[in-house]
């Protein structure tokens, strides 16, 4: 007998590797042990697919939106240094757990319609600080042409705007081009109403990928939003950047209660609430479907535990009559199907990472990017689920053991010897 190893895996490890009387029995075993391979590694790729499109989303909505936003119920608002310093000087440490706001930037919104000589479209038109914008936003990066910088380029009579691209397809003109903006709100002459309107030159496109937003946005310069509207100095909403953007739900709150009435705070997570909500439903819902895969091969353990303890009642009854206890037997063949659960599971992690690795530095697998904002499969191989897909494993390998091993410590020796 081999010192190293305790008699329980000693004997475990024979019966798993030893030549059977019976191969459909050695049979069943393999497939036990593929079919938990295969459970742990597609449970591994699937789970790396959709938390890298769901960190893909994330970078893209926070790419177009600020982590937090601060409104005020009365509408728009002064624009003070001392509002802007109470903002910036608040920071949360709870624990371990630590976040600021490193940087803020003025916003104005309009509702209007964006008109040229070939179509009408509404839109969502964002007026912004250029100096400022870009250390809340990354939009910079999305914006074919001149970027955020040029809203700030007033040299000319006719003022700059960026404008979506399926936006601009929809107006049916290009970058380089004029339309006008309209406003309902306008003025009461002789002739009737006469609504606001303002040419302005599109200097730029955005193209986030995601159709809704492309579809519908616009930037213009904080100033010409003020004239526009007749807001003066007077602004909209600050739009923050916070140093843990998983924390920021936590740094809203906590500017909620020290701005108090009438301002209000808005996070990303509940601004994106539905979308995310929908990608962890569907994720818990993989993971759920695709464990069945690991129990119909706990059930196969199962199986050939059992044929195994009919194979082996001789040899239980030698073991016993020689002193062997029947929690000695139990754990005989609880490791025998661990075992077969255990390298299982071992391979099938070493697969699902390696496959992942593929999948992430090839690109092999392309998908449409205008349904799924990416032409490749994202892939974002978290570790945390790699350890509970493996530990789920084994924790059902473990329990399809119990009952067969314990059927096979209640056998009676002197009954299994006259039997055999």
């Amino acid at each position: 007998m081999n010192m190293h190893l305790p008699f329980e895996w000693f004997v475990a490890l024979r019966y798993l590797f030893s030549k059977r009387k019976h191969t459909f029995i050695s049979l069943i075993t393999v497939i036990s042990m593929i079919g938990v391979f295969v459970g742990v590694m597609a449970l591994i790729v699937v789970i790396a697919v959709m938390e890298g499109f769901q960190s893909h989303l994330k970078e893209k909505f926070l790419g177009i939106n600020a982590h937090i936003v601060v409104r005020n119920y009365n509408g728009a608002f002064d624009d003070t240094p001392r509002l802007r310093e109470k903002i910036l000087s608040t920071s949360l440490e709870q624990g371990w757990s630590r976040a600021k706001i490193t940087s803020i930037t003025p916003m104005c919104f309009i509702q209007g319609l964006l008109s040229s000589n070939r179509g009408v479209s509404g839109a969502l038109i964002r007026g912004v600080d250029p100096k400022t914008v870009g250390s809340v936003l990354d939009i910079g990066k999305v914006v074919e042409g001149e970027g955020l910088d040029a809203l700030g380029n007033n040299s000319s009579k006719i003022p700059p705007l960026l404008a979506g691209e399926e936006l601009l397809k929809n107006l049916g003109i290009g970058v380089g081009e004029e339309l006008q903006i309209v406003l309902p709100s306008g003025t009461i002459t002789p002739f009737g109403f006469m609504p606001k309107i303002r040419d302005f030159k599109v200097i730029g496109k955005i193209s986030t990928g995601m159709y809704d937003y492309d579809s519908s946005v616009a930037f213009i310069s904080l100033r010409d939003a003020q004239e526009l509207l007749g807001l003066k100095n007077k602004i909209h909403a600050y739009e923050l950047r916070v140093s843990n953007v998983d924390r920021a739900d936590a740094i809203a709150e906590t500017l909620q209660r020290r701005l108090g009435f009438p301002f209000w705070t808005m996070d990303w997570k509940r601004m994106s609430r539905n979308l995310f909500a929908a990608l962890r439903l569907e994720k818990i819902a993989m993971f759920v479907v695709l464990t069945l895969i690991i129990l119909v091969a706990a059930f196969n353990i199962v199986s050939t535990l059992f044929m195994l303890v009919m194979e082996k009642r001789e040899d239980i009854a030698i073991l016993k009559a020689m002193g062997a206890t029947d929690s000695q037997i139990l754990r005989i063949f609880v490791y025998t199907g661990f075992s077969v659960g255990l390298f299982g599971t071992v391979f099938g992690v070493i697969g699902g990472v390696g496959l992942c690795e593929l999948l992430k530095k090839y690109q092999f697998i392309k998908i449409p990017k205008e349904v799924y904002f990416t032409d490749s499969l994202p892939i974002l191989l978290d570790w945390t689920d790699v350890v509970v897909i493996a530990v789920s494993a084994l924790v059902l390998s473990l329990l399809a053991t119990i009952y067969p091993a314990r059927q096979a410590a209640k056998i009676n020796p002197s009954e299994a010897l006259r039997l055999g």
